[in-house]
């Protein structure tokens, strides 16, 4: 079937399309409606948003903060290192590296603090030890705030700038984990927020996006793709809603996998690792709706979105953004499925 063929979700996407700076007002972004009852597209703006959200819907926010996760750094010899965090690990903290290292190799990084090589595997990947005054630093949050860059999804080919340390947060940030930002957040603003929180029952989850949501499925047929985990943190206040509601809307594909994944869970809450793969094959079953960017082509997000609506819609309303110039990936437009 051709739902389960990697191919079936590559398209070509023209480069000026792909958003490189958020927009100066948030709200004004375009968002596409689509109906799944009636397969009807609707063009319209973001700030226009509830108006296509009935009252009695659910809606389920994922309340992650982005760290500042990339840092620069030189050996002793004066050859560059940069450090990508990931997460913390039983050893250290688990980290890719660009540049040559072996173990036992000290990075110096800015304000005096120090990374440790302690092992090494496939991929750049690192276990490294920070330390400060040769003091082991155990919550890196901090130090990461001090000295640490936006890490910017690799499609948008400049530096992180000062925009990027607001505009790519949302407003519902609140708990330090995630290396990439829940990008259907981004387009609400503090008064959109007040908004949602005064006239909608809402539900909070913590899904720590990782730096696995950008890589690529590369399995022919990807019912064989080995989705990569993400640590998720649900209370007992926002699981119950979520058991409860017959109607949900997911502000964001983290959010849909999290509510999906909890579908399966009978504990009161969670902590623990999220690895759900929503495809054709494993669709949807809890969430009604889903609010959402548009995606890289062959991305499990994409097979994400073409879970709910299938193949062929998703296809068509691609195409469609594409004709009405909307604008792709993190700091671009939306899209509503109702």
């Amino acid at each position: 079937m051709k739902e389960f063929l990697l191919e079936s979700y590559d398209y070509d996407l023209p480069q000026e399309l792909i958003a490189t700076y958020p927009l100066v007002n948030k709200e004004d972004a375009k968002l596409l409606v689509y109906y799944k009852d009636t397969g009807s597209i609707e063009h319209t703006c973001f700030k226009n948003l509830f108006d296509f959200i009935p009252k009695d819907y659910l809606m389920v926010f994922n309340d992650t903060k982005v760290i500042k996760a990339r840092i620069y750094g030189e050996k002793k010899t004066g050859a560059k290192i940069e450090i990508f965090f990931h997460k913390a690990v039983k050893e250290g903290f688990l980290v890719q590296m660009r540049g040559r290292v072996r173990i036992g190799d000290v990075i110096y990084l800015a304000q005096g603090y120090q990374a440790e090589v302690k092992a090494m595997f496939d991929g750049g990947f690192r276990i490294v030890e920070f330390f400060k005054e040769e003091q082991k630093i155990l919550d890196v949050f901090l130090m990461f705030e001090e000295i640490g860059h936006i890490p910017l999804p690799p499609y948008i080919k400049r530096e992180d700038e000062k925009i990027d340390i607001v505009e790519y947060q949302s407003v519902f940030a609140s708990y330090y984990g995630a290396v990439a930002a829940p990008t259907a957040s981004l387009h609400f603003s503090e008064s959109m927020k007040s908004y949602a929180l005064e006239n909608y029952q809402t539900a909070f989850l913590t899904l720590h996006v990782g730096a696995g949501t950008f890589i690529g499925v590369e399995a022919s047929d990807i019912r064989e793709h080995k989705i990569h985990k993400e640590t998720l943190r649900v209370s007992k206040e926002s699981m119950q809603k979520i058991k409860n509601f017959q109607k949900i809307l997911c502000v964001g594909t983290t959010a849909l996998r999290s509510v999906e994944f909890l579908d399966s869970i009978e504990e009161d809450d969670f902590f623990g690792d999220c690895d759900i793969f929503l495809h054709c094959g494993n669709p949807p079953k809890k969430a009604q709706a889903l609010l959402t960017n548009f995606h890289l082509p062959k991305s499990s997000l994409i097979m994400l979105v073409a879970s709910m609506i299938g193949l062929e819609n998703c296809h068509r309303i691609y195409k469609e953004a594409i004709r009405k110039k909307y604008r792709f990936y993190s700091y671009g437009d939306g899209m509503l499925i109702v």
